[in-house]
């Protein structure tokens, strides 16, 4: 047998890595103007509920203090009454009474899409912003 041939059944150390491998563990920090970006993103996905502004504080809350800041902020905002709506939802399936949940369910989701709006509209401008009414559950 070859040597070349030996080399494909047995890799080297090096044979066989991808270019990442090796690569840092930590990301980089982002940029003002991707913090700016990415917290306004997590006040606009209040639109989708709590999950796009959880994901966008778990993946960069140590990339950027404005992004961790208002995703943490939307966070607080958005879980309360996107569980709400998941319960409103839930009671809406139900024959007698369902119309009325219904209704309250997407007055939830207007109220949440509103005010992610006017959260997001001053967060890209580079304003922090405060929700008047937010438990703050996640500190």
């Amino acid at each position: 047998m070859s040597n070349t041939a030996d080399r494909h059944q047995h890799p080297g150390p090096d044979e066989g890595r991808s270019a990442f491998e090796g690569s840092p563990a930590n990301a980089l920090p982002l940029t003002a103007s991707e913090d700016r970006q990415f917290a306004t993103l997590a006040h606009f996905g209040g639109i989708l509920g709590f999950v796009p502004s959880l994901l966008i504080y778990l993946i960069f809350k140590d990339r950027g203090p404005f992004t961790a800041q208002e995703s943490k902020e939307a966070l607080n905002f958005t879980f309360p009454p996107t569980m709400l709506a998941l319960v409103t939802w839930l009671l809406s399936l139900l024959p007698a009474v369902g119309g009325v949940f219904a209704v309250l369910n997407a007055l939830i989701w207007v109220v949440i899409a509103i005010c992610s709006v006017t959260a997001g509209i001053q967060v890209n401008r580079g304003r922090p912003y405060r929700y008047a009414l937010n438990l703050r559950l996640f500190s």
